[in-house]
């Protein structure tokens, strides 16, 4: 059977409903729980010297403050996952 342009139209428009309810069904989590301050400074200093600068500077800060820490006996999940794969 061979579709119509009408249904054809109702079938797209209820897949693009179907994906846009599976998306909303993941939680979107943040790593870092920001402050309402800090983001709003975040945004600020965006729209004033750009995305790319902002993300650079804060990772470099970041990346600094973890360095503190020993974090080399730990491992993450994909990491586990990627070494059993690898023993296998």
């Amino acid at each position: 059977m061979k579709a119509t342009e009408l249904e054809s139209k109702r079938f797209d428009k209820a897949l693009d409903e179907i994906l846009d309810l599976f998306n909303n069904l993941e939680n979107d989590a943040p790593i870092i729980d920001f402050g309402q301050d800090v983001l709003d400074n975040i945004a600020r200093a965006k729209k004033k010297y750009g995305d790319k600068m902002v993300d650079e500077k804060i990772n470099t800060v970041v990346r600094e403050m973890l360095s503190w820490l020993e974090l080399d006996d730990v491992k993450l999940e994909e990491e586990e996952n990627e070494q059993d794969d690898g023993e296998s």
